[in-house]
Order: structure tokens, then sequence, then C-alpha cells
């Protein structure tokens, strides 16, 4: 697995996040918003995270390097867009595994993954055919 974070799966310019922002669809949780402007090219990750979310920047960094590798982990599932995530101030005292969580949950509820099956006990249950058996 690839674990470096290369230039070209950053959006990086203001230009590039006026572009997500006015154009992306939007999907909100209580701990970040995701825009995602879906695209041919290959997933792109944007982080905004203001001096609200934590006024020092070691906590800040910090959300951001959870982030970073959970996309890292999902980028070759994720459909090709850019990906733009703004933090709110709740981020600051969630764990790295919350923050990972919220942020594949709010991908699945942008459509951007399938949802996760479901736990249970009892085996999916197999359609039957309209059709009769051929003799």
């Amino acid at each position: 697995m690839n674990t470096t974070f290369p230039r070209s799966a950053r959006v990086r310019t203001g230009a590039e996040y006026a572009r997500v922002f006015e154009l992306a669809r939007r999907t909100s949780d209580p701990l970040l918003s995701l825009h995602w402007l879906a695209s041919e090219s290959p997933a792109r990750l944007g982080l905004a995270v203001s001096r609200k979310v934590d006024p020092h920047a070691v906590g800040r960094n910090r959300i951001k390097r959870a982030l970073r590798e959970r996309f890292r982990q999902l980028r070759g599932r994720l459909p090709g867009g850019d990906y733009v995530l703004v933090l709110r101030p709740a981020a600051a005292k969630a764990s790295r595994e919350q923050l990972g969580a919220c942020f594949e949950h709010t991908l699945q509820r942008a459509g951007a993954l399938p949802p996760t099956a479901a736990p249970g006990t009892m085996p999916p249950v197999d359609k039957p055919s309209s059709l009769p058996p051929t003799p």
C-alpha cells in the first residue's frame, strides 16, 4: 500500500477550493461538512480546518493527519473528483477513530462509498426466481 500523500492527491489552490465550494454537492455531519465535486480525475482531498476548530496548530494538524490517513486508505475505492472537508469545532474533541469513522460515514451518505453491510444474525435471503425450473 502506498503511504505517501502526493501533490496530485490534494486540492491545493484557492481557485480549486472556490470551484469545489461553488459547484459541489454538500453532505454534513456534526463534526464536518463534505463538499464533493465528481469528475473523471482521480480522487483528491482538500481540508479546511480553521482556528475556530482549534486555536492551537498542534490540534489542527492532528485532525488533518487523521483525515489524510483515512483518505489514503479509502482513495482506491472512491470515485474520481475533489473531496473538500470543512471541519467544525466539535472535531477538536474527537478521537482519531471518531474522525475517520465520521469521514467514512459522510462519504457513504454522499454516495461516494457503498454502505457497509449491517451486522446481523440472519444470512441473506435469495430471491426465488419467477420462472419455473427447466426440465
